[in-house]
């Protein structure tokens, strides 16, 4: 029996397969993130607080567009690995502040590894400067979304 052919309409359609390269690439990176146990979110996490410093726990929800609850598990799953660390506010105890640890860059410092790992073996089709040309691409569609 022959392998199933996509329909060339789809091929057609760059957001069909944008999505299916997303999906592909988005499982292959969460299974090596899985085997250092930590998930996508808990990378988002730990890049936002690299890139962009300490954070009161609802501002982080918020810029990762993240129910408060779940950043609450988040971030309590983090603490227990020692990648973060959570303080209190003294002028106003309700808040929590989130801080990356050492360990937290190092941990994200594994996790771009893994990233940029399953990021070369899904463009390996293309030469660097291909790459190139895609990531800005993609950046500007990014853009034009209001994303970044």
């Amino acid at each position: 029996m022959e392998p199933a052919a996509t329909p060339p309409t789809l091929m057609g359609l760059s957001t069909y397969l944008l999505a299916t390269i997303g999906r592909t690439a988005r499982a292959r990176l969460a299974d090596r993130l899985a085997a250092r146990g930590f998930r996508l979110w808990h990378m988002a996490l730990l890049a936002a607080l690299a890139d962009f410093g300490p954070h009161a726990q609802r501002d982080l929800a918020r810029r990762l567009s993240i129910d408060p609850s779940d950043i609450t598990k988040l971030v309590d799953e983090l603490a227990t690995t020692g990648c973060v660390e959570r303080t209190r506010d003294p002028a106003d105890r309700r808040r929590v502040a989130v801080t990356l640890t050492e360990a937290g860059r190092a941990a994200l410092a594994e996790l771009n590894a893994e990233a940029a790992a399953v990021q070369d073996e899904v463009l390996a089709p293309l030469s660097a400067s291909e790459c190139e040309q895609l990531a800005g691409l993609l950046g500007r569609v990014f853009a034009g979304l209001g994303g970044g």
